[in-house]
């Protein structure tokens, strides 16, 4: 049976009954004609505050220009977004993870609201992509995710750099390696422009992650959030979209168990962000697929890292792009036999037939071939344990100490955390502990980037190791244990570290482990009490209660 393109509009506009939404939707310039053919949803999240989704207004335009020409009538609706970078190290970074929640909800709620019969999704800063995908999965219409690209990397002093140099500065000037005029400098020229975050951090993890999975069209994240190509890349997404809609691909048959598969060897095989794992369970719950968390260690461990990008290597997102790309990426792990060729994408073609359009820049070294491997496994590894039993999540990008063992300092916030730090009161061999700022205790499960670069910054980067129950930026390099579950809040085992506790991380052998008796323990969590919630009202007062384990996602029901 053909799929019919107006299956939803249809519904909304056709008819002598619907004759006052077609009155409405007139006042704002559509015509009879317009609204005969199918509605297209293009949304996306502009918002003034920052350099991630600031190109997404043009983006729009052209998306729209694609779909105008192949025959759909686009319809222009937008979100919030929030930046980490800027509320990173604040109350506000709270917001970041709550927005994959309220993003998803409310492109869901347009797209019921309006009818819609199919859509682009544009997104740039972290949580606007798995949301897009979320809200795919969830309302399972014909659609894509179109990435609005990575900013360019700034030039200091002959090098490039990104906001992670920024970071870092913060502690080396703590440290007295920096003055504050030098770092004033990093600030002017970490960020020139548009797009989001330039390394393999989380933005771009999840930008590559949905091309591998086929929810964006394979080549198209890649290309710079300034570079002239992104136009033509976005007018390709609208006249593709319409392809998507008579073709009747819906983001269900897309989503399957090896799709997901692929996105974790994308993630893997370059180093990519620990977020990628919390994202890829919420979408995974949205689709209906099994996938869990040892899902992540298994996979990883099978996948060789073969892209050599910051954080954790040498090279940006701009670089990847400038060797050959995703395409470039597949095509070498499909040779090595690494990755479910056959996923279809919303192209319409398989992951191997979009591979072998590969076209490698000659003399590369960003994506190397397989048997030169950074490392023999991937980047994302979880550990369990008696203080993790739900598990949590590390990333080894090639040169990380794989045991470490040493005292507990134990922190109940962030900011205690980092004012520790700044004031140089961590010692080598220590392990801080940042808990309370799980996805309930938080809530919103806040990223530790201020401290862990401070930690770089200061020098103890290879001497110290950190673990917490909330989450790290996909710019945290060093040995750190993030989305430690049970959480604090319900009285994790976290939630029972003291200060001196022996802790130790064993890397090879999957363990983080509290060297403190059973018995011990059983005492101290008789005495536990839940700390009073931080909001008893609005927005996450609501996620609080609704928000599931970081194991599980951190999605709320």
């Amino acid at each position: 049976m053909s799929y019919d393109p107006r299956a939803h509009s249809r519904i909304l506009v056709d008819g002598p009954d619907r004759a006052p939404a077609r009155s409405y939707l007139k006042s704002v310039g559509y015509t009879t004609e317009d609204l005969k053919r199918p509605l297209v949803m293009v949304a996306h999240s502009w918002i003034g505050t920052m350099p991630c989704n600031f190109n997404h207004r043009e983006l729009a335009s052209e998306v729209m220009s694609g779909i105008w020409a192949a025959g759909g009538t686009p319809m222009e609706v937008n979100t919030v977004a929030i930046s980490d970078g800027i509320s990173m190290g604040t109350e506000g970074m709270k917001a970041s993870l709550v927005s994959r929640e309220l993003i998803a909800d409310s492109i869901e709620l347009a797209a019921v609201g309006y009818s819609f019969d199919a859509a682009v999704i544009i997104v740039g800063c972290d949580k606007t992509i798995p949301a897009a995908a979320m809200a795919l999965a969830r309302l399972n219409i014909p659609g894509l995710v179109l990435y609005g690209g990575s900013i360019a990397p700034g030039r200091y002093r002959g090098r490039d750099i990104t906001i992670q140099d920024v970071f870092e500065g913060v502690g080396q000037h703590a440290a007295g390696k920096l003055s504050e005029e030098e770092l004033e400098e990093i600030v002017d020229a970490a960020c020139p422009g548009a797009g989001a975050c330039g390394a393999q951090y989380t933005a771009n993890t999840m930008a590559t992650v949905m091309e591998f999975m086929g929810l964006s069209p394979m080549g198209s994240a890649t290309v710079g959030a300034t570079d002239r190509r992104k136009r033509k890349v976005a007018f390709q997404a609208g006249e593709l979209v319409m392809k998507v809609l008579n073709d009747g691909l819906l983001p269900r048959d897309i989503l399957t168990r090896q799709a997901f598969e692929n996105g974790i060897i994308c993630a893997a095989s370059t180093g990519g962000s620990t977020n990628a794992v919390l994202h890829l369970l919420a979408i995974a719950h949205e689709a209906g697929v099994p996938l869990d968390i040892d899902d992540f260690d298994r996979i990883s461990e099978q996948t060789p890292l073969i892209g050599d990008l910051r954080p954790g290597g040498r090279y940006v997102a701009l670089d990847m792009d400038r060797a050959g790309g995703t395409r470039l990426l597949a095509k070498r792990l499909l040779e090595a036999g690494k990755l479910h060729g056959n996923v279809m994408t919303v192209t319409g073609r398989t992951i191997a037939e979009e591979a072998a359009e590969a076209v490698e820049t000659p003399g590369q070294d960003v994506i190397l071939p397989v048997e030169k491997a950074l490392k023999p496994t991937g980047g994302l590894v979880i550990l369990k344990g008696n203080l993790a039993p739900e598990g949590c999540v590390i990333k080894v990008a090639g040169h990380e100490r794989m045991y470490h063992e040493g005292p507990a300092r134990v922190f109940e916030c962030e900011e205690d955390a980092f004012h520790a730090v700044t004031a140089r009161q961590i010692r080598p061999g220590d392990v801080v502990v940042i808990r309370n700022e799980g996805p309930k205790g938080g809530p919103g499960m806040r990223e530790m980037l201020g401290v862990t670069a401070a930690l770089v910054g200061e020098g103890l980067g290879e001497s110290v190791a950190l673990l917490t129950d909330g989450r790290f930026s996909g710019a945290t390099r060093g040995l750190m244990a993030g989305h430690v579950a049970p959480e604090a809040a319900v009285g994790g085992p976290i939630a029972l570290v003291r200060e001196g506790d022996i802790i130790s991380f064993d890397v090879k052998g999957r363990k983080l482990t509290l060297h403190v008796d059973a018995a011990e323990l059983e005492r101290r969590r008789a005495e536990w009490k839940p700390r009073p919630p931080k909001y008893t009202r609005g927005v996450f007062a609501k996620y609080a209660a609704q928000v599931s384990s970081a194991s599980k996602g951190a999605v709320t029901s």
